[in-house]
């Protein structure tokens, strides 16, 4: 504990002070193979073509790569990561991989329509669109109710690592935000939501919410927020999605794409999106910067606070 700490300390020092804009996270797309075809996702295969899956030898090349980077937290990604494989190799071997290569955690962004049980990851991210009917518009008829099936089932390993959910508001469930945030509230076994906006990669450009909507939603989740709901962003970091006038700091996670592309910042920059940016990890990165109180306590209490060491 004492040693990421200090890490942490000395990567923001040289950051914010030294100019030394080395990454911190990496998202690590292991495919783009998934068993949903969500309406908002960007990385579905639209046109056709064959979806990509990397072998266990690429995967451990690349966490290599972005630990000489400086990164120490990973993100498993996908597709859906918890159907990747190559041979024998599983999710939870490339895990253990990347707590031998020294990151300090690594974390598995899901749908939850796999079993959850017997994951090593230190926590894991389930997206959560809305409830019941809600969540099924954007991701498939059943899809909520196998979710909570695998939540709940997973429910003996509270305590081992974190599980939280992730919603990414649109024009199909934008009107479901109070109601999935105390969902989550409210069940034993999520310990935070985080919120995301829908940020318009080709394709989907029809789920973006007009700005009005979105602020109004954003000084909606403030007060959520205040009130005491277990939002993961923070109020500053909510304040500076709100307007998006913020000066960027992507950098802060580099993405390895599942075509192998390594990226230094978030693909949407590569794609002309920043004004139109969803991610609300952005404004935590620019209220880092700019050292707000409670978004570097959100930061230190998603990063620091408990690690399962498996």
């Amino acid at each position: 504990m004492i040693g990421r700490l200090f890490y942490l300390a000395r990567w923001f020092f040289r950051a914010r002070f030294l100019g030394r804009a080395a990454p911190l996270q990496t998202v690590l797309f292991v495919s783009d193979v998934c068993n949903l075809a969500c309406k908002h996702c960007n990385i579905l295969k639209r046109d056709g073509s064959a979806p990509r899956s990397k072998s266990y030898g690429q995967i451990a090349a690349e966490l290599e790569y972005a630990h000489g980077l400086g990164s120490r937290f990973v993100d498993f990604s996908g597709g859906e990561p918890f159907i990747w494989a190559d041979g024998a190799y599983t999710l939870n071997d490339l895990i253990r991989q990347a707590r031998r290569i020294g990151f300090f955690s690594a974390t598995v962004t899901s749908n939850g329509q796999q079993p959850l049980a017997g994951c090593a990851a230190d926590s894991i991210w389930l997206s959560l669109d809305g409830v019941g009917g809600a969540h099924d518009q954007i991701r498939g008829p059943g899809t909520f109710a196998k979710l909570l099936a695998n939540i709940e089932a997973d429910f003996p390993s509270r305590g081992r690592r974190r599980l939280s959910v992730n919603m990414v508001i649109n024009r199909l469930n934008s009107g479901a935000v109070r109601d999935t945030v105390e969902f989550a509230a409210a069940h034993p076994a999520i310990e935070s939501i985080a919120l995301n906006f829908h940020t318009p990669f080709p394709g989907t450009e029809a789920l973006l919410l007009p700005p009005a909507e979105r602020r109004a939603i954003i000084d909606e989740l403030i007060r959520l927020k205040k009130a005491g709901l277990p939002i993961m962003n923070s109020v500053s970091g909510l304040k500076a999605m709100r307007e998006l006038n913020f000066k960027p700091r992507c950098w802060i996670s580099n993405f390895i794409m599942a075509d192998g592309a390594r990226l230094a910042e978030c693909p949407g920059r590569r794609a002309g999106l920043c004004g139109q940016c969803g991610f609300c990890m952005a404004g935590e990165m620019a209220s880092l910067f700019a050292f707000k109180p409670d978004t570097v306590f959100s930061g230190l209490n998603l990063r620091v606070k408990r690690s399962n060491g498996c």
